[in-house]
């Protein structure tokens, strides 16, 4: 593959340069420009056709949430959104990220890994490029496709609990799965990779929607229906503890497939105290965190699913369940919770 063409939207020139020479030092990826606003950059990617745009949030004549829209109406492209990901500057981050953005990260500092892990972003989104050119463009034809008109019915023959996990692309599917949750749904655990500033603002974006109740989860807290409970990010997986009734434990552990909270973890503990009782689904996401707790769930019984490929923004973790098979089924987006309560 060519290498990644990318633009720098930053209003800080000292900013840019970092990027710019983060980038640089890695063959697949060619800075092509840089530009220190949306005005600017509209021109630029007008000229330069760039693979890839990574974006500030907040910029000067208009924010990056307005220049996001713009391209992903106009010219669909995947952007990584550069931001301060303290939590005032979550929910602003929180809908790039509804919007369509690919993905988004801290920006340089003393503490953050940005240098670390923008490269292999800036390669994963444009390997993305053409299903999320193609999805935004039907998106754009076709406003009202995928999105429920209704939230389901539970069936008596449904799964007694539900986990779910995602990561790249995942706060848009959720919102679309979650929208169509019945309100008395079965108790859902939900492990998507955010920042540890995103989690409750995500949980309370999701609320909104969701016709169930969404909160993120709270160590020790009893699991019970019409809850969905979403693991904090940061520094603890979320898996069951068995007692007097099943509660969420929220346990400080090593890294599971370079993440915590993993899927994979809450998967296997799914699988251990639920079997033949419960549903797995893993939605679009790089990597392969989930797959095998996916696997545990199937070998003890549980229906397990996986989102596919035209429909992921990365089809990664969903790739590996089905090809190691820990998934039973692949699906398109709009078909996951009507699958769920059949």
């Amino acid at each position: 593959m060519s290498p990644a063409r990318v633009l720098v939207v930053d209003d800080s020139m000292t900013m840019r340069a970092l990027i710019r020479h983060a980038l640089n030092s890695d063959p697949g990826i060619e800075v092509v420009g840089e530009a220190a606003d949306p005005f600017e950059a509209r021109k630029k990617m007008k000229a330069l056709d760039p693979d890839v745009v990574t974006l500030d949030v907040e910029m000067p004549n208009m924010n990056g949430i307005e220049f996001l829209q713009k391209i992903m109406t106009l010219r669909p492209t995947p952007v990584i959104m550069v931001s301060n990901l303290t939590a005032p500057g979550a929910a602003v981050t929180l809908e790039a990220l509804e919007l369509g953005a690919f993905d988004c990260i801290a920006k340089p500092g003393a503490s953050s890994n940005t240098f670390d892990i923008l490269p292999n972003l800036i390669k994963e989104a444009n390997r993305a490029k053409a299903g999320l050119v193609k999805r935004r463009m039907a998106a754009v034809e076709h406003p009202g496709n995928g999105t429920a008109n209704r939230a389901l019915a539970r069936s008596q023959s449904g799964p007694d609990l539900i986990g779910i996990g995602s990561s790249t692309g995942g706060v848009e599917a959720l919102m679309q799965v979650l929208a169509e949750f019945p309100a008395d749904c079965p108790p859902t655990l939900i492990v998507q990779h955010l920042p540890a500033a995103f989690t409750a603002s995500f949980a309370t974006r999701l609320n909104r929607i969701c016709p169930a109740h969404v909160s993120e989860a709270k160590d020790g807290e009893a699991i019970r229906q019409g809850h969905v409970y979403l693991a904090p990010g940061g520094s603890r997986h979320m898996m069951l503890r068995k007692g007097t009734q099943l509660t969420i434990a929220l346990v400080a552990d090593d890294p599971v497939c370079g993440h915590r909270p993993s899927v994979d973890v809450l998967f296997a503990s799914i699988a251990k105290n639920f079997k033949d009782r419960s549903t797995g689904v893993i939605l679009t996401g790089m990597g392969r965190d989930g797959a095998q707790g996916l696997l545990e769930m199937r070998k003890g019984g549980s229906r397990t699913l996986a989102q596919d490929e035209e429909t992921s923004l990365v089809y990664g973790m969903p790739r590996v369940a089905y090809e190691i098979g820990a998934a039973q089924k692949r699906l398109p987006l709009s078909r996951v919770a009507r699958e769920i309560f059949v």
